[in-house]
């Protein structure tokens, strides 16, 4: 654990260096954000604040790697699945950029550049694990080898899900940083317990998302855009993955699923009520918002219940077993 501690202490250092550096880069280049017209009144002041922060944490968990490269291990796929979502992140928010309005890829053109980074990674686990179908089962503590038929759109509904579950938390200042810094703590103590040998890269991201919240809490300095919640999505989903805890992604990570299935609900209510509304807005973060939470409450709340989720999730993994 000291070594992992260094790189989350390194990419901490290295976040320091970035994050207000690129501000005042991101401002010259008129990298501002587009708020949405439909969104919360009370975003609309928030316009042109630099985006593609996520540039920053992504930066400082790369140079850290390459800094302690015989050290990362088992961690590289992971790096590369981070790096591989920050790409179609960046793209989505350059092309938004260009065409200064709040859409850069359509949405069946991000989804199927995420289903090729979660190709390439199924590709990568096929090929590097002796027993890729087997999971461990949360509640038991057991392990079970699944069949492919369920394994595969398991693996995929879990990567796409977590994904993009992680872009939805990202709307206000310091939300999804500070939810996927908790998320990347439990992570590491997770591959501590199953000895998964990520805990390296985990304390990394944690590390460099805690320099990032100093610039993004509200107010914000600079936003993540989808440069960076993709990017942290990529890696919250590969690290269950490659832990073999793809099903634990729903009780740690469930502010990411309550997001997801807010939207969802919203979608299918409106159509089958005509035009009527079950939240005030999604995703649920804004519906809080509406309903007069301040965004520092709503970010204090989240990352609460995100806690002691990955409290409940890691008892459940046995991870407290001989405490005490």
């Amino acid at each position: 654990m000291n070594d992992s501690l260094l790189a989350a202490a390194v990419s901490f250092f290295w976040g320091l260096i970035f994050v207000p550096s690129l501000i005042p880069m991101l401002r010259k280049l008129k990298f501002g954000q587009q708020i949405r017209s439909d969104g919360p009144q009370g975003h609309l002041k928030k316009a042109g604040t630099p985006t593609m922060g996520g540039l920053a944490f992504i930066l400082a968990v790369t140079v850290c790697c390459l800094l302690f490269w015989q050290r990362l291990g088992a961690g590289l796929p992971l790096l590369l699945v981070f790096l591989g979502c920050g790409l179609i992140g960046f793209t989505d928010d350059f092309l938004e950029i260009v065409k200064k309005q709040n859409e850069g890829l359509k949405p069946l053109q991000k989804l199927a550049l995420q289903i090729l980074a979660a190709s390439a990674f199924f590709a990568y686990w096929m090929l590097s694990q002796e027993e890729p179908f087997r999971i461990f089962l949360p509640f038991s503590g057991r392990s079970w080898d699944m069949p492919w038929w369920l394994f595969v759109p398991l693996f995929f509904l879990t990567f796409l899900g977590t994904d993009n579950g992680v872009n939805l938390n990202d709307g206000i200042d310091g939300l999804c940083a500070s939810v996927t810094l908790v998320i990347s703590l439990f992570l590491a103590l997770l591959s501590v317990h199953y000895q998964g040998n990520l805990e390296w890269i985990c304390l990394a991201v944690a590390g460099s998302l805690l320099a990032y919240l100093i610039f993004n809490v509200n107010p914000a300095k600079l936003f993540m855009g989808d440069t960076g919640s993709l990017a942290l999505g990529g890696f919250v989903a590969g690290a269950f993955i490659m832990l073999r805890q793809p099903l634990m992604v729903l009780i740690a990570g469930f502010i990411y699923f309550a997001e997801s299935l807010s939207v969802i609900i919203q979608r299918y209510y409106f159509k089958g009520t005509h035009g009527k509304r079950f939240f005030r807005m999604t995703p649920i973060h804004h519906h809080f918002e509406l309903g007069g939470w301040s965004e520092p409450r709503i970010v204090i709340v989240f990352t609460t219940v995100t806690l002691w989720c990955c409290v409940l999730a890691y008892y459940l993994a046995g991870g407290f077993h001989g405490l005490g």
